[in-house]
């Protein structure tokens, strides 16, 4: 693997950050500093020290964020706006979020050291289901929810939920439940807007079996073992079924079945 990659595998930082790193001059291997991101590297053997001092691999920590409403999932920002790593006890070593919740949004956020981890989650072919509780400034109706299944084209892509129910109606707001099964930026918010209905609170409240529970707002806590192994059985059997739906003989069973029913 590169240079890059093995600081963020040992938990150091990201990727990126441990290239940024890398291209300064701060990073020996072997007691040699190395300015390319991608020179190999065997973790078995090397030794990669930053800023003078040996990279050790550190323990991998999960934790289950309830992040607030006005606060951004990055580490710093330009702006001054509040930061995720206000509610994340210092502790901690680097840690990044596992995918992101925009600055209106609030609810269940994972963030974790392991970097390889939080991409397998962020892949497409492991994505888990991950549901929401939103309220709208519109009358939830059939029809409201028939089209959020249907879904609507927003800049080009095709944004729907995979299932929508109500959850408490009235003749001008309404809360609903949301899954989504896939996961493009403002996804909920950008379908509403389609519909001109604007949408007042947006509250994750599980990722795969994963809940949100009763968690206070701002507060973090270590993944139980239970919670972290249903997380990885669940990436394990939609990775087999992305794959089956995929496989040669799905695909020539999908071809003929759409021919015949032309």
């Amino acid at each position: 693997m590169g240079l890059a990659r093995a600081l963020s595998k040992l938990g150091y930082s990201s990727r990126s950050e441990a290239t940024e790193l890398i291209r300064a001059g701060r990073v020996a291997l072997n007691g040699t500093p190395q300015r390319n991101p991608e020179y190999p590297v065997n973790l078995a053997q090397d030794k990669i020290s930053v800023h003078g001092r040996p990279v050790a691999r550190r323990k991998k920590i999960y934790l289950l964020l309830n992040k607030p409403r006005g606060v951004v999932t990055t580490a710093s920002d330009e702006q001054g706006r509040r930061t995720i790593y206000e509610f994340v006890d210092q502790k901690y070593p680097w840690l990044a979020p596992v995918g992101r919740l925009d600055k209106a949004s609030e609810g269940l956020l994972l963030v974790t050291n392991d970097s390889e981890w939080a991409a397998r989650i962020l892949d497409p072919e492991n994505h888990l289901d991950k549901i929401y509780h939103v309220r709208i400034d519109a009358h939830a109706d059939d029809a409201l929810i028939a089209s959020l299944i249907a879904g609507v084209r927003s800049d080009g892509e095709l944004l729907r939920a995979k299932n929508a129910r109500v959850l408490r109606g009235g003749k001008r707001r309404a809360w609903l439940e949301i899954v989504l099964d896939e996961g493009k930026n403002r996804h909920i918010r950008r379908i509403f807007e389609q519909g001109g209905i604007r949408v007042l609170r947006l509250l994750r409240i599980a990722i795969g079996p994963l809940q949100l529970g009763d968690l206070a707002k701002g507060s973090t806590r270590p993944l139980t073992q239970a919670e972290k192994k249903s997380l990885d059985d669940a990436l394990v059997s939609r990775t087999k079924a992305f794959r089956a739906k995929r496989s040669p003989s799905n695909v020539r069973q999908g071809e003929t079945g759409s021919g015949s029913a032309r």
